[in-house]
């Protein structure tokens, strides 16, 4: 999704849009494989319990995943092999954690809905797997300002149709102060407040796509995190202007839950600003 697709020439509210999507291209290794690598694998080897989780009902949705990365050809030789070792289901989903660039959760269908059963998210964007875990996709979804009531049951009704062989992706946004990929809530990362610039603030972007897991009755969700300077931002009159827009029509709790409600008129104000008006 472009960036001119992800902020439209709207009013403000939750998108519900999916497209088509390629998970083969979706989980494969990029450019930047061995630079994220490196920044994953340190939070899973000193505080694995915080970034990854494992249920028991969540063991064969872990294996139909790796299968599914193998025939997708997205696994490294060495990554491989040690997903073969014997090991418990836990530090196997661990070891495919150390092996993608991408967080990934598992999600069990089950009669109620879709249930969080497991999952390695190195890069949250400020909300904790730990105290997630366990809980349906609508108690995960609570806290988000009135997103139950306008897209809960649309977002069951397609959790629950996913059907095998398509893919689905979708992205979403928010603004932080901070262009670290690991936005995980007890690190305190610097807030947004009144004595930002725009070199300050980063437009998160969060693309997702979801795979269904027919054999274990489940969804593989798969997140990647891209970070775009509101410095570059502002110099697209288009982009700032639906930016502006976006954050100007923001209902007051969602902007309260985002972190943004203190300073969105200062940032309203910063992105409307021409560059021949900079002092």
């Amino acid at each position: 999704m472009t960036l001119e697709e992800l902020l439209p020439d709207s009013d403000y509210r939750f998108s519900f849009r999916f497209e088509r999507a390629d998970p083969r291209a979706f989980f494969s290794p990029t450019e930047s494989h061995k630079e994220l690598i490196a920044q994953r694998r340190p939070w899973l080897e000193n505080e694995a319990e915080r970034y990854s989780a494992l249920l028991s009902d969540g063991e064969r949705l872990l294996d139909e995943t790796i299968e599914l990365c193998r025939e997708w050809g997205v696994l490294e030789g060495e990554d491989d092999s040690f997903l073969n070792n014997p090991q418990q289901a836990r530090l196997r989903c661990i070891a495919l954690g150390w092996a993608l660039e991408s967080d990934f959760l598992l999600l069990r269908t089950e009669a109620g809905g879709a249930r969080l059963v497991g999952g390695v998210v190195c890069f949250p964007s400020s909300w904790s797997l730990e105290e997630k875990i366990g809980r349906p996709i609508t108690s995960v979804h609570e806290i988000v300002p009135g997103l139950n009531e306008s897209l809960g049951s649309q977002i069951s009704s397609f959790l629950m149709k996913l059907r095998p062989g398509v893919a689905w992706s979708r992205s979403n946004w928010g603004l932080s102060r901070s262009a670290e990929l690991n936005q995980h809530p007890a690190r305190g990362l610097p807030r947004l407040d009144d004595e930002v610039g725009l070199e300050d603030v980063w437009l998160r972007v969060e693309h997702q796509v979801l795979v269904a897991l027919p054999k274990a009755s489940g969804i593989l969700f798969g997140i990647r995190i891209a970070h775009h300077s509101l410095v570059d931002i502002q110099k697209s009159t288009l982009l700032a202007q639906r930016l502006a827009h976006a954050l100007r029509t923001m209902p007051e709790p969602v902007a309260v839950y985002k972190g943004i409600a203190k300073v969105r008129d200062l940032l309203i104000e910063l992105l409307n600003r021409r560059q021949d008006d900079a002092p």
